[in-house]
């Protein structure tokens, strides 16, 4: 059983930045893949992006350039940076873990990009 637990959402003004992080219960060096989806109101949850135990990165063409998966192993976090925000982002974020194939989800943050 894993448990992801996010942080770092809140209220930020269009082309500012943001982070969220997740923290798995844990070590999630032997995660198959580890990434973040988003759901705004009335629309299906979406993959924003994604990080693979082998370190390789992928990422949705709208956030592309502009937000930045990372993943620690040492604190068994994943983040994510995302910057120029823009009020199309405001969505709830949800991280998500792959482990022997099982998929685990976290209870999701509020990000809300407003003026």
């Amino acid at each position: 059983q894993v448990q992801l637990v996010e942080s770092g959402g809140g209220l930020v003004q269009p082309g500012g930045s943001l982070s969220v992080s997740c923290a798995a219960s844990r070590s999630i060096r032997w995660f198959n893949a580890m990434g973040w989806y988003r759901q705004a109101d009335g629309k299906q949850r979406e993959l924003v992006a994604a990080n693979t135990g082998g370190g390789s990165t992928g990422y949705a063409d709208s956030v592309k350039g502009r937000f930045t998966i990372s993943r620690d192993i040492a604190k068994n976090t994943v983040t994510l940076q995302m910057n120029s925000l823009k009020p199309e982002d405001t969505a709830v974020y949800y991280c998500n873990a792959e482990l022997r194939g099982l998929v685990y989800w976290g209870q999701g943050t509020q990000v809300t990009v407003s003026s």
